[in-house]
């Protein structure tokens, strides 16, 4: 997804995860509550997790897809309570990192704060980037933007592909709007010719207007 970083390649994660307690979850269980107070850092090391903001109306905002040797609940490391919630989004298997084991592991490796230092700072770019996109572009263009930050690179016809298939809901929760306004778009789209769907997958088969 659009706001999912490129995957962890330092040695230090692979090395922390070990020193960790393996735990498996579900597809759709709560690994984190936002508000709640915990110190566990989470790597993944099989499937895949949903970081997102919630009301009290069910409405939903994604902040991040994580798959293996990315890390989730690093911000509630400092004490304070969790800023987000963490589900899993298909059955996955992460180890958990207590507090103490991370000061330990920084202790004899205090390169690694600075690989979580830069990480943090990205994140936290991307978070401004997605606020502001929700702000002040419309849900057209919020689509528009996402649809291309997934796209592969074009086929020999000029058609790019999603890089992953997702949902009218889990293109919503990314818009911080509703399945119904994404599906009555995309439909728009594909009968503009703009898109196809072909096996669940989305191809843009051509440059998407800017307004709509």
């Amino acid at each position: 997804m659009s706001d999912t970083l490129p995957p962890e390649t330092s040695p230090h994660i692979e090395a922390l995860a070990a020193q960790g307690v393996s735990r498996r979850y579900r597809r759709g269980a709560l690994i984190i509550q936002e508000g709640e107070t915990g110190d566990s850092l989470y790597i993944v090391q099989q499937g895949k997790l949903r970081a997102f903001l919630a009301d009290g109306h069910g409405k939903e905002l994604t902040l991040g897809v994580y798959g293996p040797l990315e890390y989730v609940g690093e911000m509630s490391l400092d004490g304070g309570p969790r800023s987000a919630n963490v589900e899993a989004l298909e059955p996955s298997t992460c180890a958990v990192i207590t507090r103490q084991v991370l000061l330990d592991y920084i202790a004899v490796h205090p390169e690694f704060a600075l690989e979580m230092m830069a990480r943090l700072i990205r994140r936290a770019r991307m978070a401004t980037e997605s606020a502001r996109s929700v702000a002040l572009i419309d849900v057209y263009g919020r689509l528009v933007r996402l649809l291309n930050q997934m796209a592969l690179e074009p086929d020999a016809q000029g058609a790019r592909r999603l890089n992953e298939r997702v949902t009218h809901q889990q293109l919503a929760q990314h818009l911080a709007c509703s399945r119904e306004m994404v599906s009555r778009l995309l439909k728009d789209l594909e009968t503009g010719g703009y898109i196809d769907v072909r096996e669940r997958w989305i191809w843009l088969l051509k440059p998407l207007p800017a307004r709509w």
